[in-house]
């Protein structure tokens, strides 16, 4: 069955499609009791209007790209929520790409979102910003970054500072009597990891005594999490270390549950625990986790803000870098 079209709707009603078309977009224009005989066919006739060739026709679709690294992480979800809340406030739509850590799923989506011609893309980037997401500007996609940001300020972004934010979690476990700190987290060719990492050797060197050593992971996940955990579990006492900073809350939540499974190594008496991010399942484990509090929510809102004013500021546009401060927050898994 063909589609039913404007000129159907136009026919119905017994006016031009000149006047459905102000009726479906400059109602104001057109006289209330042809408004109503307009809205009668729509109805009668079950039209829906292709919005999406309206929106390419003037340029620009109002949707927003948004590219997390793992749609799995509910920090990302959160982040997502916040850009969705601030986009419905100005008619926009968000659709979510999931790069899954992997370069190549992060340019196809930008390639997809570039060829529907979205109103903008947020991103949070695998490994260095490079030449790609510099060209997708260049040929008029707004472009924002979310949860990293750049050292010569070249793009807009919004983001945490995640060196502070290492910098606290060791402060802590320090403050608390705990000497030998391993940090699990990797790869650290994602941006945050480094960070956390960097600002987690900072406050080592501010402790004369105390140590960290560094156990990769392959992703940022539960089970990799419970990998490391595994291989803590399995040194002698006396080798393990006495704290774990978890580059983030899933990774902390794995390695909780590899350390409790048989109950041989008591968190937080055996080994005080801190993950990253603060997500809602941090409070609900186990053994509560400690967590380095990112404002998840408040970043994609802002992060749609920097975009619908960069996408407004044209050339001349001077880009915004927004960084916010990240908070520590105590439960069982360190004492709390």
């Amino acid at each position: 069955m063909a589609a039913i079209s404007v000129r159907d709707v136009a026919a119905r009603a017994g006016v031009s499609v000149g006047t459905v078309s102000n009726v479906l977009n400059r109602p104001d224009k057109v006289a209330p009791a042809t408004v109503e005989r307009v809205q009668e066919a729509i109805s009668e006739l079950g039209f829906v209007r292709n919005d999406a060739a309206r929106q390419l026709r003037a340029g620009r679709s109002r949707s927003i790209g948004l590219v997390v690294l793992d749609v799995a992480n509910p920090f990302f979800t959160d982040v997502a929520r916040g850009a969705e809340a601030r986009a419905a406030e100005d008619g926009l739509t968000v659709l979510l790409g999931n790069s899954d850590e992997n370069l190549d799923r992060e340019g196809a989506y930008l390639d997809l979102f570039e060829e529907q011609r979205v109103h903008g893309v947020l991103i949070s980037p695998l490994g260095d910003v490079g030449d790609r997401l510099t060209r997708l500007r260049a040929r008029g996609t707004p472009t924002v970054l979310v949860d990293r940001k750049t050292a010569d300020h070249s793009f807009s972004s919004v983001a945490v500072d995640d060196v502070a934010g290492g910098h606290l979690a060791v402060e802590h476990l320090a403050a608390i009597g705990r000497t030998r700190i391993a940090f699990v987290g990797g790869p650290q060719s994602i941006r945050q990891v480094a960070d956390r990492l960097e600002g987690a050797r900072q406050a080592v060197r501010e402790h004369p005594g105390v140590s960290l050593e560094v156990i990769d992971t392959e992703a940022l996940s539960v089970l990799q999490g419970r990998f490391a955990g595994e291989q803590l579990r399995a040194r002698d006492p006396a080798d393990r270390p006495d704290a774990v900073f978890a580059a983030n809350d899933l990774l902390a939540i794995g390695v909780l549950q590899a350390l409790s499974m048989l109950g041989d190594v008591r968190v937080p008496a055996d080994v005080a625990l801190i993950g990253y991010d603060d997500i809602a399942f941090a409070a609900a484990a186990i053994v509560p986790l400690s967590s380095i509090r990112q404002p998840s929510t408040l970043i994609g809102h802002t992060a749609v803000d920097l975009l619908l004013r960069e996408a407004a500021g044209g050339d001349d546009f001077e880009h915004e870098q927004i960084e916010f401060q990240p908070e520590l927050i105590v439960r069982e898994s360190t004492g709390g």
